[in-house]
């Protein structure tokens, strides 16, 4: 699979899973090298942000159970859209950073 279909394929599940909310409150804010970022534009709801990380998605798009994962996404996201002011996926409490040198990683996994 080469390079442009995988950002391809990770771009389409992004907009799947953001196509839950109002299509004409958000757009793609930033498509950077590690995440897609999405701007929303609504007075009804809380939410200005959406940051979706490649790497979750690219594992996602190989998970078995990947469609009932993005249908799990798509609720918890339209249930943080009047809550939360971001949403990142995946969550900043779980995501370990991959720019930590090894010998941190024990103390990333620690928090």
């Amino acid at each position: 699979m080469s390079t442009a279909t995988k950002i391809t394929d990770e771009t389409k599940l992004a907009e799947e899973i953001v196509g839950t909310l109002d299509a004409d409150a958000v757009r793609v804010c930033s498509d950077d090298r590690d995440s897609i970022r999405f701007a929303i534009r609504s007075a009804g709801m809380k939410l200005r942000s959406i940051v979706l990380r490649r790497w979750a998605l690219r594992r996602l798009l190989k998970d078995p159970a990947g469609a009932v994962k993005v249908e799990y996404l798509q609720r918890e996201l339209r249930l943080s859209a009047a809550k939360r002011v971001e949403y990142t996926y995946p969550r900043k409490s779980v995501a370990v950073r991959r720019d930590l040198p090894a010998s941190f990683a024990p103390l990333a996994h620690a928090r």
